[in-house]
């Protein structure tokens, strides 16, 4: 889970095989489910929490 402190955020993820991605803004939040590539691009500076469950790379 990715939680967007400040700043902006691009996420760029794979969902059912398709390219898709999503603008993040502070305050908002992106679940990736297990399995679920996914790859985060600040624009500039930004404070980005992230919570990840025991065992996860």
């Amino acid at each position: 889970m990715f939680v967007v402190l400040n700043g902006m955020v691009e996420m760029h993820f794979k969902e059912q095989g398709a390219e898709k991605s999503v603008m993040l803004q502070a305050g908002d939040i992106f679940y990736a489910s297990e399995g679920t590539e996914h790859v985060a691009e600040p624009f500039g500076e930004a404070r980005v929490l992230v919570i990840e469950t025991d065992g996860t790379v």
